[in-house]
């Protein structure tokens, strides 16, 4: 099965800073939700996150530092997970946000149903009337393009589909009814729609 990140890795200023992913949302942290969520979907798992890694001890699981500094973004996350994967010997590697704890239950299938040797990249996307909407932290990344997005975080890129339009991404689209699977947490407001939801 192919290996995932939890990208936790950013400021989380809108929620005052400190780890949003250490949040209670009905009984559970943020990320415990996350995690039984893929664990079932994906291989090994890995956390990004910077600073001290023994706050997420009681998780279990390897955690992966920003590799540039200056907290460059979530593309950051995906280049040390990245580089985990290929550690391991893996082709792709799957990132999700730490963030987001209603994703589908069939992202990992639906993702890499979508690739092909012209799309390499897959990201998740829903759909708003005719437009599609990328969630660019949710995506299927080759592990052999890791030293090309290296290159372009150290030359100042920080924008997902900037890198990701480069190689002719594929979107893999899904609905959002009841919700949206994509629904993340950025604010106090948020938070308590999630404990809404998850009752």
């Amino acid at each position: 099965m192919t290996p995932a990140v939890v990208l936790a890795g950013g400021l989380a200023r809108r929620m005052g800073g400190g780890d949003k992913a250490l949040h209670d949302v009905g009984g559970a942290t943020i990320l415990s939700r996350v995690i039984d969520r893929l664990a079932p979907q994906a291989g090994q798992l890995a956390l990004n996150a910077n600073g001290d890694p023994a706050r997420f001890a009681a998780f279990d699981l390897p955690v992966l530092a920003d590799s540039i500094a200056d907290y460059p973004g979530p593309l950051a996350g995906v280049l040390a997970g990245m580089d985990w994967a290929a550690a391991l010997g893996a082709d792709h590697i799957i990132s999700v946000a730490a963030d987001t704890p209603f994703f589908p239950t069939d992202l990992v299938a639906r993702l890499t149903g979508e690739i092909s040797d012209t799309t390499p990249i897959v990201l998740a996307a829903t759909r708003d009337g005719e437009r599609v909407i990328r969630h660019p932290t949710f995506g299927l990344w080759p592990v052999a393009f890791r030293d090309d997005l290296r290159a372009a975080l150290e030359g100042g890129l920080r924008k997902v589909v900037l890198w990701t339009d480069r190689h002719g991404a594929a979107t893999a689209v899904f609905g959002t009814e009841p919700i949206d699977p994509f629904f993340n947490i950025n604010t106090p407001e948020d938070l308590a729609r999630a404990g809404a939801l998850a009752s």
